[in-house]
């Protein structure tokens, strides 16, 4: 099922899709099995800087998952260059791996995406997007792995 921006706006009023599993450990637990980097982006909410990965340019075939728990979250085929920065997908692998959430901070209204899983901050996602679905999942590149 292909998501569009109504449908982001539902899960973020009204509650987001029921996850495959779930995966919860301690902050302590997550510092030892993440890179500072990682910790801080994925579990602290912070953001990479623009143009900082190599992830931006790599459009070969494959999958993106959580770095956290590993969890499949985008595919290759709905990547594109959205000459932000962050690495861009349409649509996420599975309707129930990301869960969306307002965020009000920096003095304005976003979408926050995370992790449906582990909650792992992984972007915002915007409705500037290409078609067919026009949406832009802005991910920080390191709280991904490419499998």
């Amino acid at each position: 099922m292909m998501i569009n921006w109504n449908d982001v706006i539902k899960f973020t009023n009204q509650g987001n899709p029921k996850p495959p599993r779930r995966v919860e450990k301690t902050d302590a637990e997550w510092r030892e099995l993440l890179s500072p980097e990682e910790f801080r982006v994925a579990r602290q909410k912070g953001t990479e800087r623009a143009h900082s990965s190599e992830l931006c340019s790599l459009f070969e075939p494959g999958k993106y998952a959580c770095v956290c728990c590993g969890t499949e979250l985008f595919d290759a085929t709905v990547k594109f260059e959205s000459g932000t920065g962050w690495p861009s997908f349409t649509q996420p692998i599975d309707l129930s791996h990301v869960a969306y959430t307002k965020d009000v901070s920096f003095g304005m209204i976003r979408v926050e995406v995370t992790c449906n899983v582990c909650d792992a901050h992984l972007g915002h996602v915007f409705p500037d997007g290409p078609k067919p679905s026009g949406l832009r999942y802005c991910i920080n590149a390191v709280s991904l792995r490419k499998l």
